[in-house]
């Protein structure tokens, strides 16, 4: 599938900006399922700087530094991208997930300790007993890797209400357990935390879903948002990844940009401003089929 994704990003500021450096996670990066056929990226004031690179995780990344005074920044990322869906995988067939911490803890292999430091808490998700607690039932011993996370995907969804403003994105995973509400980078942190408090490798990715409308409807331009789902160490097959807001293993309509350990690895835009005062952001994405 042909996918068309426009994100933008606007600044307002109540006072002017004399100069601001940001880093962008904007760029859909390349996957086994995912080739970007192009990408750009519109800056208004246009950057003094403008650097390109890779991060530790090998996720695009985009420097900017704007030294012209403002009090209003714009950031237009466009990107197409043709996006298959992963092949099928049993369930049942994969190793048990207590096995598999075992041989990790073990290995020496390079892409098993490159899953092993996604084992582990992070700034932003933490492994609490509450978490484990609440992770158990799906965590029964000897039970497949992949099998455990698909149920754990299933009670987080069946579990929990989507709910915008109810958190940020600093927001504990302890929190979002007590409350049992938040949007999708919660039930992501979530499941990571679940997974990591028994050993299991699993790291957060961002992204953007193509939504369908209600039948006889016609898709609302701006109705799509940034995404957030969990991809899960699969020992012998990879990652798979997992949509806890959903309740699906990620298909066609998942386009991934970045992934890390948590949000803060992967945040659309980060940045220092000096001045502004308060300030106010917009952000508008849409996702379209290529035919459209």
């Amino acid at each position: 599938m042909i996918l068309n994704v426009s994100h933008r990003t606007t600044f307002r500021y109540s006072q002017s900006v004399s100069i601001s450096h940001h880093l962008l996670h904007l760029r859909p990066r390349a996957t086994p399922h995912q080739v970007l056929v192009r990408h750009s990226l519109i800056v208004q004031p246009p950057p003094t700087v403008s650097r390109n690179s890779t991060d530790y995780f090998g996720n695009s990344t985009a420097y900017i530094t704007i030294e012209e005074s403002h009090s209003e920044l714009s950031i237009v990322a466009r990107s197409t991208v043709a996006v298959t869906a992963p092949p099928p995988v049993d369930p049942s067939t994969t190793m048990p997930w207590d096995e598999a911490t075992r041989q990790l803890a073990a290995s020496t292999g390079p892409e098993d300790l490159n899953a092993y430091q996604f084992a582990f808490d992070s700034p932003q998700v933490a492994a609490s007993e509450a978490v484990r607690d609440y992770a158990s039932p799906s965590m029964a011993p000897g039970r497949p890797v992949l099998d455990a996370a698909l149920d754990l995907m299933g009670r987080i969804h069946a579990d929990f209400t989507y709910s915008g403003g109810v958190t940020d994105v600093w927001t504990p995973v302890d929190k979002v357990l007590e409350q049992r509400k938040g949007v999708c980078q919660d039930f992501a942190h979530l499941q990571i935390a679940c997974l990591r408090a028994f050993g299991v490798p699993a790291r957060y990715v961002s992204g953007y879903i193509l939504t369908h409308p209600p039948p006889g409807q016609v898709r609302l331009v701006g109705a799509d948002a940034s995404h957030a789902w969990v991809s899960v160490w699969v020992p012998g097959q990879g990652w798979y990844d997992l949509d806890p807001t959903n309740d699906k293993q990620i298909a066609e309509e998942h386009v991934t940009v970045a992934w890390g350990r948590d949000y803060a690895d992967v945040s659309p835009i980060n940045g220092l401003v000096v001045g502004g005062g308060r300030h106010s952001i917009e952000v508008a994405v849409d996702v379209s089929p290529g035919d459209e």
